[in-house]
């Protein structure tokens, strides 16, 4: 068979992702410290377990509705009006999907027709340029510079849209970079946005992971943004949940209601034992995410300053749990000093030309681990910085 011939052409270019690459080949080593995979070391609160295992001592383990049970979109409702004061209608508002991943996938396939454009700031995370790709989009990388914090400027945006932008992705807080948009930076958006028909994708699976005292705002929650956007959420970071594998999307009705028609024929509907248990972890979670931020918190500011004191140049972020620092002054490549830490130290840690072009000079580095195992890989990458005459 000419497999060639038969696949789809746009999934044979897609590049397999930087992130897992160096995770693959690390899992094959000894001794490797792996500061690579942006996965919780915390274990899913045990009344969250409990819930689940209830479901299923109880047989509860049919499907459920497309949408979702009505009692956990309730909850991802109330949970919105909660923390970030923003109302969505329980019954038409929300879609459960498989993981926050799904629902990115979801929005824009619901939202993109072939030849539109999406704009995409980068860094981020690798999934949006293959997603909007296979949907038929084309991909307009919008550069965001340390000198800004990382964050999308109004007037970088502005020069960015044209008469065929359709969809503006807005990854933050972020992932690698860890920057984070304030309500201030939204509002310039905003204004740019105004008057367009061009809609907003928010990723804010780390909405709940900010720090220094400023909790998350929501571009939904601007004037005249809730109407152009789609907010997409889920319990792997800030509940622990990564391998539940249950996410969401909130938006406008016509927009979710033809999502969620997507979803009927792709997945049908999310696990439902994970659904369960989210129903336990929105209801009485709260504490469970205070915890880990400020244990996370902790390890932002133990690795921010260790990498400081090694002397590499290192952005304070505000979001997430991931480090970007530059590696410029060493004269390597991402990919140089990623491969050589790795296989000298046996220190894992991700290339920062994985998250676009504009990421090669840094790495991205996970704090979502133990101040033994951080203190562990500083120590080794000092020893490199020094073997390498850095």
């Amino acid at each position: 068979m000419d497999y060639d011939s038969l696949l789809n052409r746009t999934a044979l270019e897609i590049p397999p992702s930087g992130i897992r690459r160096f995770f693959d080949i690390a899992a094959e080593m000894e001794d490797v410290i792996s500061l690579s995979v942006g996965e919780p070391d915390f274990l899913t609160p045990w009344h969250v377990r409990d819930v689940a295992i209830e479901s299923l001592q109880k047989g509860r383990t049919g499907y459920s509705p497309n949408r979702g049970f009505t009692a956990l979109c309730r909850e991802i409702c109330n949970y919105y009006s909660r923390r970030f004061s923003l109302n969505y209608d329980y019954k038409t508002d929300v879609v459960v999907t498989v993981g926050g991943s799904e629902a990115i996938d979801l929005a824009v396939r619901t939202l993109v027709n072939p030849g539109d454009e999406v704009l995409v700031p980068q860094p981020s995370f690798v999934c949006y340029d293959p997603i909007a790709r296979l949907a038929g989009a084309k991909v307009i990388p919008i550069v965001t510079r340390r000198e800004d914090e990382f964050r999308l400027t109004a007037e970088t945006l502005r020069s960015c849209i044209t008469d065929r932008t359709k969809l503006l992705i807005l990854p933050f807080p972020n992932n690698p970079t860890g920057a984070v948009m304030r309500r201030e930076h939204l509002e310039e958006i905003a204004k740019v946005l105004r008057g367009t028909n061009i809609m907003v994708l928010a990723d804010e699976i780390y909405s709940e992971l900010t720090y220094n005292g400023e909790p998350h705002v929501s571009i939904a929650a601007i004037d005249g943004m809730k109407e152009r956007t789609v907010v997409v959420n889920g319990f792997s970071k800030s509940y622990a949940m990564t391998g539940w594998r249950l996410g969401y999307a909130l938006g406008p009705a016509p927009v979710i209601s033809i999502m969620t028609k997507v979803h009927q024929y792709a997945i049908m509907c999310a696990p439902t034992t994970s659904q369960h248990a989210a129903i336990e972890a929105l209801r009485n979670g709260d504490e469970d995410i205070v915890k880990m931020r400020d244990e996370y918190d902790m390890r932002r500011r133990l690795i921010v300053r260790g990498f400081r004191e090694l002397g590499l140049d290192c952005f304070e972020p505000e979001g997430a749990f991931y480090i970007f620092p530059s590696i410029q002054s060493t004269g390597m490549t991402s990919e140089e000093f990623c491969g050589r830490l790795l296989m000298k130290k046996h220190v894992a840690v991700v290339p920062g030309s994985a998250f676009g072009a504009c990421g090669e000079g840094y790495i991205r580095v996970s704090y979502a681990y133990s101040t033994a195992h951080i203190n562990e890989a500083l120590r080794r990458i000092g020893q490199f910085l020094k073997e390498e005459n850095i």
